[in-house]
């Protein structure tokens, strides 16, 4: 297994992720990782890792228009 040091929000500082077994093929390169510390999963997006509740709270965020 790959392994690599991010940030992670739950833990609340760098961990460990590793890329768990993918069934979809896409071996070492897979964009899913898992916290090894408390198993939170997060997905690389154009090398970046970004939390998907994150995602989602960007989503929500209001549009602002100028006046």
């Amino acid at each position: 297994m790959s392994h690599r040091e991010l940030y992670c929000d739950v833990c609340e500082g760098v961990a460990p992720f590793e890329v768990p077994p993918c069934i979809d093929g896409h071996g070492t390169d897979c964009p899913e990782l898992i916290c090894t510390g408390c198993g939170a999963a997060v997905v690389l997006i154009t090398a970046i890792a970004v939390p998907v509740t994150q995602l989602a709270d960007r989503r929500r965020q209001p549009v602002r228009h100028a006046a």
